[in-house]
């Protein structure tokens, strides 16, 4: 595993393994950046990968992690040469996407998401064993939309999208039309281990897979993706990626198609010669997830 790998699988490890997040120490926590177009970069630390558009205009962000990380986060866009935050887009409301709202709408910036983070963030709850209180009015997204919006800004097109959702009932992709980038937040995790599909969240994952499909027949073969956590991709590995899941979602089906019960098909290991290695969500985590996801 690279080393920006073995940084978001650390990162990661929080949404579900430990009792709290605010238990974590921040302290030793490293924002690096990657410029991957003019204007465009992705900062890696802990929690969901920060997509960031800079330049002329303003400059907005895509996530920003936990709360404690909020001083860092600004330093590092500071050493890109970008002026404070303006905007932020949440691509779902997860704690260790939307941590830094509080900080940075409380600085004046602007935050955007679906209609659907707003509702989960003001009402709180729980994600992966871990309870998330409501949040403050100013973490809170300000301008939210049911299926998109288009924000033009550095000289780019970006494209805010909700292709039906799938990691949750909020989850946003971003498309900057110039820079040929996509952000795709939790709906596709570039790292060890199996997609995490929070149905409490209201994610599902034929929902999931239909909006693979969506942004799969929409971006290019050199379009550079962001991923929600990991390192940077393309299409050739997202579309792998996709694939892999609609395998494990045949064999659950076929598992509850012989009559097996939950625990049988778990219990069947249906994925056992996947190559998937070691992650924070595991293969009997990811065939319950899948199980649990309701088909139209």
């Amino acid at each position: 595993m690279n080393r920006l790998a073995a940084l978001s699988l650390v990162a990661a490890l929080p949404l579900l393994a430990t009792p709290t997040f605010a238990q974590r120490n921040f302290d030793d926590v490293e924002i690096t950046a990657e410029q991957i177009a003019p204007g465009v970069a992705v900062l890696f630390g802990a929690g969901g990968n920060i997509g960031v558009s800079h330049g002329e205009d303003a400059t907005l962000i895509i996530d920003d992690q936990f709360a404690p990380l909020s001083a860092k986060i600004e330093a590092a866009i500071a050493d890109l040469g970008a002026s404070p935050v303006k905007y932020v887009v949440n691509t779902h409301w997860h704690f260790d996407h939307t941590g830094g709202n509080e900080h940075f709408g409380g600085t004046g910036a602007t935050i955007f998401a679906h209609d659907n983070v707003r509702v989960r963030m003001a009402a709180g709850g729980t994600v992966g064993g871990n309870e998330t209180p409501p949040a403050p009015p100013e973490a809170l997204p300000i301008v939210t939309y049911a299926q998109g919006l288009r924000v033009h800004l550095n000289g780019d097109t970006m494209n805010l999208m909700y292709f039906g959702g799938g990691h949750t009932d909020g989850d946003s992709v971003v498309i900057w039309e110039e820079a040929d980038v996509i952000h795709m937040g939790d709906l596709y995790f570039n790292i060890p281990g199996y997609p995490f599909i929070d149905v409490a969240s209201g994610g599902n994952v034929y929902d999931a897979i239909r909006s693979l499909d969506i942004v799969l027949s929409t971006i290019g073969d050199e379009t550079k993706v962001i991923p929600g956590h990991g390192p940077m991709s393309d299409k050739a590995e997202l579309s792998a990626y996709r694939a892999m899941i609609g395998e494990a979602v045949s064999r659950v089906e076929e598992a509850r198609e012989q009559g097996m019960t939950l625990e049988q098909a778990v219990a069947a290991d249906p994925l056992a010669d996947f190559d998937r290695g070691e992650g924070f969500v595991g293969a009997d985590a990811f065939v319950t997830a899948i199980w649990n996801s309701e088909r139209d």
